[in-house]
């Protein structure tokens, strides 16, 4: 593969998170994530022993949500939740923050809840991005804050969204903007030099991927991967 391809793969966390996928589609989907050696998958909790034996001997690593998609649950269980995916396999913890603590502003209880979870994936050998939901946290003051609480924490990656954050369009239709290259932009000159920024939700293209790269992006949520990578061998090369 060639070298430009190769990095933008391991940009790509394969996102195999619908809630209708069977253990069928996550073998699938497990094998496309082999195939083109992507950084990682991103999978559901029940899913992460099948997908750490589907991809043994590869080195695409194995990650998992917590409080997904809506990051309703406590913070006792969002812990429970990161540690027991970490003793199934998993090595990278994608959380969702309180999004509505976040809107009031309770920044105490936000960053107990990021600092809790980071420090039992850290424990358990894992990292962490916090997803912000920025199609429902839209204020740039509050996304910055919460960058500046995760550098605080220790927090490994901030990250836009979850894929699922539908909101209500005038026409009546529910949909997400997901990553915009002004957010993502903002989220990274916000973060200290230690926690990197990973985009979700809406990329699907090689450009779009190419965008978020140029925005300061080191990881990238897709579900597209084929496309992208497969453009990518047509416009870099195999060689």
């Amino acid at each position: 593969m060639n070298e430009v391809v190769y990095q933008l793969a391991k940009m790509i966390d394969h996102s195999i998170l619908h809630p209708t996928m069977t253990d069928v589609d996550l073998k699938r989907e497990c094998e496309v994530a082999r195939k083109y050696d992507v950084a990682s998958v991103c999978v559901k909790p029940y899913a992460v022993k099948q997908a750490v034996e589907f991809l043994k001997a590869s080195d695409v690593l194995v990650g998992c949500v917590i409080g997904f998609p809506a990051g309703n649950s406590a913070i006792e269980v969002k812990v429970f939740e990161a540690e027991t995916a970490c003793k199934d396999g998993a090595v990278e913890i994608d959380m969702v923050i309180n999004i509505g603590k976040a809107l009031l502003g309770d920044w105490t209880y936000i960053t107990d809840e990021i600092k809790s979870v980071t420090n039992a994936c850290h424990r358990n050998g894992a990292i962490v991005k916090v997803i912000f939901e920025t199609d429902y946290v839209t204020k740039e003051t509050d996304i910055v804050k919460l960058c500046q609480i995760c550098t605080e924490v220790g927090a490994d990656y901030v990250k836009t969204s979850s894929g699922f954050g539908f909101v209500k369009q005038a026409n009546g239709d529910y949909n997400y903007v997901g990553a915009t290259v002004p957010i993502l932009e903002l989220m990274k000159k916000s973060v200290g030099p230690k926690v990197k920024v990973k985009a979700a939700g809406g990329v699907r293209t090689l450009d779009q991927l190419l965008a978020v790269q140029a925005a300061g992006c080191s990881r990238c949520g897709a579900t597209a991967t084929i496309t992208i990578i497969e453009d990518a061998i047509k416009r870099f090369g195999k060689q």
